[in-house]
């Protein structure tokens, strides 16, 4: 389907206001402090009719409101960094910031602050790998960003390798959104290196639309049957926050083979307080779907508190 190469496909992203307002032929676009990226092969898939598709919305910059609790840097990240592009914050598992780059700019995007020079992990390989092979109770490393699918083929090798290296470490979860939004990035090659590795795979995709779930995305995760695959939701208003749509978004993943795992509640980024939605709607939206859907359907409704726990609204 892909005759073009994913880096091929990521040039070819919309950047920038004008070029934005001209494909949609709209002059709804303006030029904010976090840049419009929208990779092509999202672009196409948002109804150009509906000012209110919610694609649409997720990647529209918007003027900030004023909301108390929320901040540059909501998750305090940095605070739970011992080793630059390491964030450990749970017992066995710690998170990798494995690129500064993503497929697309959400403007909900709780990292578009984040120090990504100094945090880089495959520049602070070498103090990493000592880190973790002195703590024995790390047996799982995420990998996150950015978006770790910005890598080559060749770097995620390498640094899958350097985490094969690790005999107590078994498990790699690779979060992306890049192969939701861009599914060209989905090679064969990335597939036959994730078939490969000894580690326990599981790939968390970030769809928070059904209408995200396009025919080329559905194609390209074929690939990947063999791997674990789940899906991270983000609660937007405006967007998804719906029960019908929720539900649409549980089933649709679940008929291609991906199992809803999270419904993340917003972190309160600047600039994204017209996402927020209250956690008295989050909880009866949720009491819905556990009313109409089978348990394993019902993704968990969660808050990243910035701490050394989620909280969890249910």
């Amino acid at each position: 389907m892909y005759m073009t190469h994913w880096n091929q496909q990521a040039r070819k992203a919309l950047k920038g206001a004008k070029i934005s307002n001209d494909f949609f032929n709209i002059q709804a676009f303006e030029d904010s402090k976090f840049p419009i990226k929208i990779p092509l092969e999202y672009a196409q898939l948002i109804d150009k009719n509906n000012p209110n598709d919610p694609l649409l919305k997720q990647v529209m910059p918007q003027a900030s409101m004023d909301r108390i609790g929320f901040s540059q840097a909501p998750l305090n990240d940095e605070e739970n960094s011992p080793i630059a592009g390491l964030i450990h914050k749970y017992s066995n598992r710690v998170l990798l910031i494995t690129s500064q780059v993503c497929a697309i700019h959400c403007q909900y995007c709780f990292r578009q602050n984040f120090n990504y020079t100094k945090h880089d992990a495959m520049s602070n390989w070498s103090e990493i790998e000592q880190y973790l092979q002195a703590d024995k109770k790390v047996n799982e490393v995420i990998l996150s960003g950015g978006d770790p699918l910005s890598l080559s083929d060749d770097k995620l090798k390498k640094l899958i390798n350097n985490i094969e290296n690790i005999k107590h470490i078994n498990t790699i979860r690779i979060h992306t959104r890049s192969a939701v939004v861009m599914p060209s990035r989905i090679t064969s090659e990335l597939a036959n290196l994730l078939k490969l590795t000894r580690l326990k795979v599981v790939m968390v995709f970030h769809v928070n639309h059904s209408q995200e779930l396009s025919a080329g995305f559905v194609q390209q995760i074929n690939k990947l049957k063999n791997l674990t695959l789940l899906n991270q939701a983000v609660l937007l208003k405006g967007v998804n926050d719906h029960a019908d749509t929720l539900k649409n978004l549980s089933l649709d993943l679940f008929k291609v083979g991906i199992l809803p795992y999270y419904l993340h509640m917003l972190d309160h980024v600047s600039g994204a307080e017209r996402y927020f939605v209250e956690d008295e709607v989050a909880l009866k939206l949720h009491q819905q779907l556990k009313s109409e859907l089978s348990g394993y359907l019902v993704p968990k409704l969660v808050r990243d508190e910035g701490k050394s726990s989620k909280s969890w609204l249910l």
